[in-house]
């Protein structure tokens, strides 16, 4: 737990540097440029990366797959449930889709190590990939809603380029094709950059909030939503399920990451209250370090 816990703060200190650009640098570290160069440069690069490192096995899919059910399963009703409790369109979209998106990949790949050990990251690794899609189809979608008609909406989710990129990932995936050791360095490079973007653009909307200034109907909702609605009903409905315990520990672990950064992304990209999605995942990761040893009891106790 603690060599899980300090791979986090390491991992956290380009959010650190993000932070102290735009302190320093204030307007001429543009929030947006970056955004920009993330979404349509370098989130590709991470999702063809991330494919590359591990092989996929018949036997591996249906738990990314039972992960896309319980979101799908778990969306609608918040759907309808944000359309009462907010009047604010923009507020109503974050509190729909930010507590679906999860930071599987940075939080949830090393802390499944931690909790399951390495037979935990084949999973993990193809959680993290079907998270992709919820993000960069459901969010770009939810999230454009905010601002944009149905038809523009749906718009965004063609010209998001990370789509086509992770459906070229695939071919070469399950078809096992060749790439030589310099292009696999290129993929590489490029994804660590994308990862590293990520953190650093996090840190410059972390200078710009100010918590006091979050809506609480919008915090308590989505916190409420984050870590208490989404653990339970995925413990329920697993419950039904043939899965393994181990593998139900897993996706349940899964679904109680922090908020992930690419929510952010998604919210300056479409003006939907960049501000508050940071504060919310800023607050997300603060809620989530006690809770690490919560879950840390549970799956000692009843998945192990």
């Amino acid at each position: 737990m603690i060599t899980t816990l300090l791979s986090i703060i390491f991992v956290y200190v380009f959010i650190l540097l993000g932070y102290l650009s735009k302190r320093i640098f204030k307007e001429e570290m543009s929030s947006k440029t970056l955004t920009l160069m993330s979404v349509y440069f370098l989130q590709p690069f991470v999702t063809i990366w991330g494919f590359s490192t591990a092989k996929l096995h018949a036997e591996h899919i249906y738990v990314p797959l039972f992960y896309l059910a319980i979101i799908l399963a778990l969306l609608i009703p918040t759907v309808l449930l944000g359309k009462v409790i907010f009047s604010d369109p923009k507020e109503r979209a974050i509190f729909s889709i930010a507590g679906f998106v999860g930071n599987t990949g940075n939080i949830g790949i090393p802390l499944g190590i931690a909790l399951f050990g390495e037979a935990s990251v084949i999973y993990t690794t193809l959680i993290n990939i079907a998270n992709v899609f919820v993000v960069y189809i459901i969010g770009v979608y939810i999230y454009s809603r905010g601002s944009f008609s149905i038809k523009d909406s749906l718009f965004n989710i063609v010209k998001i380029p990370i789509i086509p990129a992770s459906i070229v990932a695939i071919f070469i995936n399950i078809y096992d094709i060749p790439l030589s050791p310099q292009i696999e360095e290129f993929f590489k490079m490029g994804a660590y950059a994308g990862i590293v973007l990520q953190l650093f653009l996090l840190g410059t909307f972390l200078e710009t909030i100010r918590i006091k200034e979050l809506h609480p109907k919008l915090f308590a909702g989505t916190m409420s939503q984050k870590f208490l609605i989404i653990p339970l009903a995925t413990a329920f409905i697993l419950g039904f399920s043939d899965l393994s315990l181990f593998v139900q520990g897993v996706i349940l672990m899964e679904m109680m990451t922090p908020l992930a950064v690419a929510n952010i992304n998604l919210a300056s990209l479409y003006e939907c209250k960049p501000r508050d999605v940071t504060a919310l995942i800023l607050l997300s990761t603060l809620l989530f370090i006690p809770l690490l040893f919560v879950l840390s009891y549970i799956v000692n106790h009843y998945y192990l």
